[in-house]
């Protein structure tokens, strides 16, 4: 029975043990979460059973991608990067709209958002790239040039759509940049040139973004400041979430103490509850099930969740999660240091900071620190194709820690038979 189970459930078991840990406090977490598709749907367990489902999909994807022998993967790169830019700009001219943005496209009543693909994809090919154009002394200077040509147009696809995306995106590909030696003088520049186009773009927003919560509070009560279709120009047209990005910054910087009484909740309602939750926690936590601002937390069971996380386990069942990325992100990196290859290691390392760089991101936002981005908490927030997707590189970083494991018998073998 046990010989079977192992044949399921292959590869690091700590891995496997972060992944069981993460999947369970999703379930309870998205169960307590969940108030207001509960009433919503007028069903008390639907909600449930549908994120279970999904759970219970992607550990079911994971297991198959664990399955997959690495090498595979690499023949895999030049189709998911087609895939992924086709479905980038589908979703710019048929996605539907959610949150304002078309991040979803919908084929026979599914939906999924190709960023999720184009992030693994991007991943992969940097991993391929890196791994290719090692030396003694690092990577050569070529593979920069070629990361930047697939990042740049890829990146931008996403920018239009999810700017914080986008951003995620770009940080995990420089920190795999300097994991796979790419010259430092290299990573430099691309520093300032990106710090030269991040003010201008600041500039950009300001400047076409329109900020619609203080101008509305300009009018009259009875006066509207939507504008129709035709009204917009061809830039607003095309960079229509620069009105969200200008109100994000503008909330996030604002300095004027507000009273509590004269707070606004339905402007500023998920920065305010998620504030609340975290504090009516009294490090202690009040039990799962317990939370009370789920009922006013717009996107509780998925942007805000980690906020639930700490008014329901308290301070130290918030640690505990953020353990288990801090642990994932160890034992990538202990994989990685067994690998015989560069492709392995560079891949295993990507894809495990592709997890925890943005669950650092859902985590900042949670507690105020960073203004709100829209990503969710991985493997913990309610989702779809996101949830699935994210069990898959799971299953890759095991796949490979397979093939370490393999090495180092191999190496062990050797070493007694020399002995």
């Amino acid at each position: 029975m046990n010989q079977k189970i192992n044949n399921i459930f292959k590869g690091d078991k700590v891995i496997w043990m972060v992944f069981f840990f993460l999947c369970m406090i999703s379930i309870i977490e998205v169960f307590s979460a969940s108030s207001n598709l509960t009433y919503k749907s007028n069903n008390y367990i639907k909600p449930i059973m549908m994120h279970s489902s999904t759970i219970i999909a992607g550990v079911m994807v994971a297991i198959l991608t664990l399955n997959i022998p690495c090498r595979y993967f690499k023949l895999m790169t030049p189709f998911l990067l087609f895939f992924s830019v086709f479905t980038l700009l589908l979703v710019l001219v048929a996605g539907e709209d959610i949150n304002g943005a078309q991040r979803v496209i919908a084929i026979f009543g599914l939906t999924f958002q190709p960023s999720e693909i184009a992030k693994g994809s991007l991943v992969l090919a940097t991993a391929q790239i890196l791994s290719a154009k090692q030396t003694e002394n690092g990577a050569d200077r070529s593979a920069f040039k070629w990361i930047l040509i697939l990042t740049i147009p890829m990146a931008g696809l996403i920018m239009l759509e999810n700017l914080s995306t986008a951003v995620l995106l770009c940080s995990v590909i420089f920190l795999m940049m300097f994991i796979g030696r790419v010259p430092m003088i290299q990573l430099g520049k691309l520093l300032g040139v990106v710090l030269g186009i991040g003010i201008a773009f600041f500039a950009f927003i300001m400047l076409v973004g329109h900020d619609t919560r203080k101008e509305q509070e300009k009018l009259n009560a009875t006066e509207t400041i939507v504008k129709t279709k035709e009204e917009k120009s061809s830039i607003e047209k095309l960079f229509h979430r620069a009105d969200t990005w200008k109100g994000r910054i503008d909330k996030f910087m604002e300095d004027d103490k507000v009273e509590a009484k004269d707070y606004d909740l339905d402007k500023d309602g998920q920065v305010a509850h998620a504030n609340i939750a975290i504090v009516s926690s009294n490090v202690i936590g009040r039990g799962p099930g317990n939370s009370v601002e789920r009922d006013f937390l717009a996107q509780a069971f998925s942007d805000f969740i980690f906020a639930i996380i700490i008014e329901e386990m308290g301070i130290f069942g918030a640690a505990f999660v953020v353990f288990l990325y801090v642990i994932l992100l160890y034992r990538a990196a202990r994989i990685a240091s067994r690998c015989e290859n560069n492709f392995p290691a560079l891949l295993a390392m990507g894809l495990a900071l592709l997890l925890v760089v943005q669950a650092s991101f859902n985590m900042l936002v949670a507690v105020g620190i960073v203004p709100v981005t829209g990503q969710p908490l991985p493997l913990i927030s309610k989702g779809g194709t996101s949830t699935i997707i994210n069990c898959a590189y799971i299953g890759a970083i095991l796949s490979i820690s397979r093939s370490a494991k393999k090495v180092d018998k191999e190496k062990k073998q050797t070493t007694t038979q020399i002995a």
